[in-house]
């Protein structure tokens, strides 16, 4: 096998974050136990149906909040309203990345703080990290998002003072 056809190797410990992801999201089948970004990326270019973004927020309290909803998920709370109202829709496979984004991140905050209560708590509230910018604030951007999980990764192997 060349190097060009091994398919990358997770680190220990994603696809479990993967699986509560697409817990989060309501995913079923054999696409709730994604193993692999590259099979992420593929259910995610057809994108997710309305009924993705009524799991996440049943799931994610946070996500109640409507001045968390746009940073979260990238998507005004009237377009949330319009996807829960008509569940068939499909979300753009944009849509789908921003969604699955912030499952993972909640999967993952979860897993460093061990509930998901905690890790709401954590993305809600100002962090010295980011100069008193909430978490959840920092979602609204592709660094901003990056600057979370490398925290969150600091956090769980205990780097981070």
């Amino acid at each position: 096998m060349s190097v060009q056809e091994a398919e990358p190797k997770e680190p220990p410990g994603e696809e479990q974050v993967y699986s509560v992801a697409a817990g989060l999201l309501g995913v079923k089948g054999k696409k709730a136990r994604p193993k692999s970004r590259l099979e992420i990326h593929e259910f995610l270019l057809s994108g997710l149906s309305g009924k993705a973004v009524t799991s996440l927020r049943r799931h994610c309290h946070i996500l109640v909040l409507e001045e968390t909803v746009e940073p979260a998920l990238g998507m005004s709370l009237r377009t949330v309203q319009r996807f829960e109202a008509d569940q068939d829709k499909h979300l753009s496979s944009e849509q789908s990345s921003r969604a699955w984004k912030f499952a993972e991140i909640v999967a993952r905050a979860t897993t460093v703080f061990g509930s998901q209560d905690a890790a709401e708590k954590w993305l809600s509230e100002p962090a010295r990290a980011f100069e008193g910018k909430k978490p959840i604030e920092l979602l609204a951007t592709q660094p901003g998002t990056q600057l979370v999980e490398d925290l969150l990764q600091q956090i769980d192997y205990g780097v981070y003072v």
